[in-house]
């Protein structure tokens, strides 16, 4: 069905929509520094929180009211949007390439975890509990990592649609990126310097774009997708109990 095709869109969007009119409205509230401006003349430190504006960090683009509030909104959404599509997905390799199972049920289970830490982070104030605000980003970007990983692998072995010569390469290259751009992010945001921290900032809006992109590739399996391959997965597990319960 056609309209399938709605709903990668509607995450890429809800994402990039959200989190950039997050980081507007952080920045005309001087919340945050630009991502253009790399002088640290009015850069917050550890002295002064007032007056000053933050590194233009994702996290930090929603600290502060009033974004605040639509970066909780923005993340719970794309969270749940994100593990439902975890989940057609998965129902769609049962369907129609059970052979590959297991990598699948790996992914989904990345997929899971990925989306929980987001849900933590977004609902954790980096600002009041920033220990699960961090957490949570880190298990939701390590576990993306991996999870991009086993769709592009996946992506090699079946073929769901006839466009994967194309989707293939483009994949891979969206995995890499989304990988490099991770640790990147990673390594520069641990240091304290100014420059470093706004840099890690371009590697973490780089890799959340990329993100929503890789998600927008799979309009093209979503196209083909049908409400009956979620029933199909449900009767399968209904089908799936142990012996003895059977016997008895």
């Amino acid at each position: 069905m056609t309209l399938w095709i709605i709903f990668p869109i509607s995450i890429s969007l809800v994402s990039f929509v959200g989190t950039w009119t997050v980081y507007a409205l952080a920045v005309s509230s001087n919340h945050v520094c630009s991502l253009s401006d790399w002088s640290s003349s009015n850069h917050c430190t550890g002295n002064q929180s007032t007056g000053c504006c933050f590194a233009p960090t994702i996290s930090s683009s929603g600290t502060n009211a009033p974004e605040n509030s639509l970066f909780t909104a923005t993340i719970n959404a794309g969270s749940f949007l994100f593990l439902l599509f975890c989940i057609f997905h998965h129902a769609h390799i049962m369907e129609r390439h059970a052979c590959h199972s297991m990598m699948s049920k790996c992914a989904l289970a990345f997929g899971v975890v990925a989306a929980v830490g987001a849900f933590s982070a977004g609902n954790c104030n980096p600002s009041n509990v920033s220990l699960f605000h961090y957490l949570g980003a880190a298990v939701s970007f390590l576990c993306i990592c991996f999870y991009t990983v086993l769709l592009t692998a996946l992506t090699g072995k079946y073929v769901l649609t006839g466009y994967e010569k194309v989707l293939y390469p483009l994949r891979i290259t969206s995995t890499v990126v989304q990988i490099i751009a991770t640790i990147c992010y990673t390594i520069l945001f641990v240091q304290g310097k100014y420059f470093y921290l706004h840099l890690s900032a371009i590697f973490e809006w780089s890799l959340s774009v990329n993100l929503q992109l890789f998600e927008l590739s799979y309009a093209v399996e979503f196209y083909f997708f049908s409400s009956f391959m979620l029933s199909n997965l449900l009767g399968r597990r209904e089908e799936e109990k142990p012996l003895i319960i059977q016997m008895s």
